[in-house]
């Protein structure tokens, strides 16, 4: 930092959006632009010579994808924070640049003054992210996990579900009695239920059992 100035780089491979975020900045008199460039190799070059305290990166551009220049900008040795700023928000997107060390994700919708605030607080270690990317955050967080059950344990749903006993599932599927209620508990630990009916109930519901003919 110079004084009371953030040195920064801009990388985007689209000389016009380049330009178009030199020229927003460039007024701003907490910010110093010290250097650009145009794909993911040069930022990483730029990062190890100039040691900007932020980088404003895209994410998708030729050489080397922001993802694998985040990476490679984090792991170095100037302590440079990265601040992803672009147009794609899917979860993909999202958790990649995230994973890669990335302390922030910004669209490209952000205005002027949200980019600033943005870039300070990139520069203080505080995580920022565009409202659209922290709701999408929070509801993948919330979203229950994907179960997976085995061949097996789907045979004695099936078999649970066409209204058969332990015992007569054994001797369907051939296997002992113990089994059957092995491979039930399993289940319902699976499920979060407590019992044969719920367990088939939330099966079908999840899509992982097909209701019997």
């Amino acid at each position: 930092m110079t004084g009371d100035r953030l040195r920064i780089i801009v990388v985007d491979d689209h000389t016009v959006m380049r330009a178009g975020l030199v020229a927003l900045l460039a007024s701003e008199p907490t910010i110093e632009i010290v250097g650009e460039a145009g794909d993911g190799r040069e930022a990483v070059g730029l990062a190890e010579r100039l040691r900007p305290d932020v980088a404003l990166l895209d994410l998708r551009m030729p050489v080397l994808d922001g993802v694998a220049a985040t990476a490679e900008i984090v792991a170095g040795p100037a302590g440079t924070r990265v601040l992803v700023l672009t147009t794609y928000d899917t979860d993909a997107e999202i958790e990649r640049a995230i994973e890669a060390g990335a302390i922030g994700y910004l669209l490209k919708d952000t205005t002027r003054d949200q980019l600033v605030d943005a870039i300070h607080s990139a520069a203080r270690g505080e995580t920022v992210l565009a409202p659209r990317i922290a709701e999408k955050l929070v509801a993948r967080m919330r979203r229950p996990e994907p179960v997976a059950l085995t061949a097996r344990e789907v045979d004695v749903l099936r078999a649970v579900a066409d209204g058969l006993s332990n015992a007569e599932i054994g001797r369907r599927l051939v296997i002992a009695e113990a089994t059957v209620k092995t491979h039930l508990l399993r289940v319902f630990a699976k499920l979060d239920v407590g019992d044969r009916t719920h367990a088939v109930v939330v099966a079908m519901d999840r899509g992982l059992l097909r209701p019997p003919r």
